[in-house]
Order: structure tokens, then sequence, then C-alpha cells
């Protein structure tokens, strides 16, 4: 993009470890200034005391930056993109938070007591580029029919966003997880099951740390929860300087084998991240994940006041993919009693790109734990279990395991041990 070397990335820089664990950047009492009404919900937030503060002159900015984007590009998505989404009655809705405006696109209507299914896409995609194989994908259209379906766009990642003003502060970590709070409560959500991948499973793992009440399960592609240190901070900076923006965001996304093989996959969204995506707000937010601090969990036992997620977790991971050991650390800091640990092998660094069909099926069984989905609405489901899951022939116990899980169709209770499978 012309100009972009003229530009200064506003970024934080890594907190020496002594420094760590210190959340003093986020003000959760903040109420948005303007915007739509939010309907009252059965149970006040769980929102943790905090000084208010004056709202800060760049929500009125950002406020106007959005309104000018929808109106530039309503109806004008790319040819490219025509197929992106599943058909469906999709709306798109700019809900104001107390750190800016979010871009919101939302299926159906809140359904009984059942929790909406809320995503969050990783750095340098956007909902439809992370999330179009997966909910494309037939069998998971037979499970969203079930649910209201909410994808959340980070803060100027959207398909034709403008680019942010200048010198705008892109919301921490922290603060970009404080902003759910007000997109629940604006849709009247009672609860949701959360599914992100890489910076958006971050952001999800620490909405869950922050208000538990709010999430019922996550499934979590791709997470690590380490901040990085000042060697790892240093190297990124360094292919910044070197490299185009895209290619700087590819190894995070892909595995080495991928990137080295250069597969049609990798081009294809080489050329989708270069030419969708505002290349100045992606690095912005690129920066800002790159400066996350530590996710305060620990399992319960290893330390004192430990602190982990109370809620059913799914950790997904494909073989030999670029978040790997992130993911097995996360697992050992989670309660072994409602955690899953699905490794999926040929899947690359996406798994919900390369593998949808395996992962909706594990889904299923995740949603199935929480005591949905009954199985007389999922048969046909059922009846391509055999191709979608055994196609490694690893699903029948021919490794020895801590615990299995139940195999049968019926409705399975409530995940009582950890999972471990390679699919």
């Amino acid at each position: 993009m012309a100009g972009m070397k003229e530009q200064q990335f506003t970024e934080e820089k890594p907190l020496l470890p002594e420094q760590r664990g210190v959340d003093s950047d986020m003000d959760k009492g903040e109420e948005a200034s303007g915007g739509s009404p939010c309907p009252a919900s059965n149970a006040p937030l769980n929102h943790p005391s905090s000084p208010s503060r004056p709202t800060h002159r760049w929500h009125v900015i950002a406020r106007h930056w959005l309104r000018q984007t929808r109106r530039r590009t309503s109806g004008l998505i790319p040819e490219s993109f025509d197929q992106l989404m599943p058909v469906g009655d999709w709306k798109e809705h700019d809900v104001e938070t107390p750190y800016g405006m979010l871009h919101v696109v939302i299926r159906g209507a809140p359904k009984g007591n059942k929790p909406a299914i809320l995503t969050y896409h990783d750095v340098g995609l956007n909902h439809k580029l992370c999330f179009n194989s997966f909910f494309s994908n037939e069998d998971m259209q037979e499970i969203t029919k079930h649910f209201v379906v909410c994808h959340v766009d980070a803060p100027g990642q959207q398909i034709g966003a403008s680019q942010m003003p200048p010198g705008y502060q892109y919301p921490t970590m922290d603060q970009l997880a404080s902003m759910l709070p007000t997109v629940v409560q604006h849709f009247g959500f009672k609860s949701i099951v959360g599914i992100g991948v890489g910076a958006g499973a971050y952001i999800l793992a620490k909405f869950a740390l922050i208000f538990p009440d709010l999430v019922e399960g996550l499934v979590l592609l791709n997470i690590d929860p380490n901040g990085k240190g000042w060697i790892d901070w240093a190297a990124t900076k360094l292919s910044g300087l070197t490299s185009a923006l895209p290619d700087t965001v590819l190894p995070h996304l892909f595995s080495q084998e991928e990137l080295m093989n250069n597969t049609e996959l990798v081009q294809s969204y080489r050329q989708q991240i270069n030419n969708t995506v505002n290349q100045f707000n992606l690095q912005l937010f690129w920066n800002m994940y790159n400066s996350r601090r530590d996710l305060e969990m620990n399992r319960s036992g290893t330390v004192i006041n430990a602190k982990t997620l109370k809620c059913p977790a799914m950790l997904v991971v494909g073989d030999n993919a670029p978040a790997e050991e992130g993911v097995v650390e996360c697992n050992s800091k989670l309660d072994p009693t409602n955690t899953t640990f699905l490794k999926m092998s040929d899947s690359g660094g996406l798994p919900q790109l390369t593998q949808p069909g395996k992962l909706t099926e594990a889904f299923k069984y995740f949603l199935q734990g929480m005591g949905y989905m009954p199985s007389a609405s999922m048969t046909r489901l059922a009846r391509s279990r055999t191709a979608s899951l055994t196609s490694a022939g690893s699903i029948d116990g021919s490794r020895s395991r801590a615990c299995t899980h139940s195999d049968s169709t019926e409705g399975v209770g409530p995940i009582t041990h950890t999972m471990e499978v390679s699919c």
C-alpha cells in the first residue's frame, strides 16, 4: 500500500518477566458512548468494578470511520468472495463497545436457553477467510440450524474496512476480550459457546476468564497462552522490516511443510490477505497480538490461588502446526476433568479449512457432551461418522489412552475426563 513506510504503527513492547501478570491497562467499567441501547438481560453481567473514565475521542472517530465503511462497501463484496459464506439470512451489525466499534454478522435468533455460537478469527484473517469452509460444511449447517451464530470481526479487519485514522490506538488483547460482553448483551444472548482460532482463541479464553458466567464452552484452535519474550519480539520486528506483511503473517497461520510446498491454499491466502484485508489495520492487530501477555491461568493445585477455565474446553491443533507447542502447554494449564485435546493429522496449520468435516464431527460430540444436540436430530451425521473420523485408523483404540470417549450416537453425558485423540 502506498505510503505505508511513512506510517508509524503503535505497539506495546513485551514486558520483562518480573513485570508480567499485572493487568493495569484494562478498564472494565468503562461505559460506551452513543449507539443502540442494549436489551435487558435476565442476569446482570459480571463486570469487575473499576473507576470510570471519560470516553476517548477515538470512539467518535471510530464510529464515523465504521459508518463510512458500511456506506462505501454495502453490497460491494469482491467477486472472489461471492460464495464465502453459506446461503442464509446473515445480517451485519455495528456494535458500540467501551473500546470502540465492532463489526458483527448474525444468523438466526436466540433459541430458548441455548447458547449462541460466537466465533473470533485469527490475525491476518476475518470471519469469512477464517470460518467459511467450516460453516459451509453441510454437516456443520445441520448443527447451526439449532443455534444462533455470531461472527465477530476484530476492529478494522472485515472486508472493505477503511483505514484506521492516523494515531489510532488499537485495543489491547485484554480490551478486545472486554468488548465481547457488550455484544452478548446487545443481542440478548444468555451465554455463548465460543470458537476461536489463534489470536481469536486467546481473546475468547481471556473473555471466559474474566466473565465465566457468560461462557458455556470453548473450542480453541491453535491457542498460544504465552506472551512473546524479547527474543521472539525482536525476531518478529526484524521479519517485519525485511518481508511484506502477508509473508510475515503466513508462518503464523500455516505449517512449515505447507509453506515450503507453497500449496494452493497458501498461495490463495497470501493473495486474499494482501488484497482484501487493510494492511495498515492488519499491522496494528498484528503488533498488538505480538505484544500480548501470558494468559493468567494454571491448573488447580499447581500454584496458590490458581485460576483456569471453568467451562468445558476442546483444544484443537493440526499435526506439525506452528501453534502445536503452545496448545500442548495450554492443555497442561486446564482442568483435566472437562478438557478435550484433539490433534488432527493431515490438517496443516488451519484444521477448520483443511479438515472441516472432521472438526464438525468433533464439535458435534462436544455439544452433545454439554447436553445439546440430541441424537434424533443428527442421524445423517451419525451415518457419516466412519468416513469422517476413522480415516486415519486411530479412533478405534489402536493406541493406549488414559481414557476414551463414548462412540455411541446416543446423547453423551457431561465430559468428566481429558480425551486426547489424534484423527
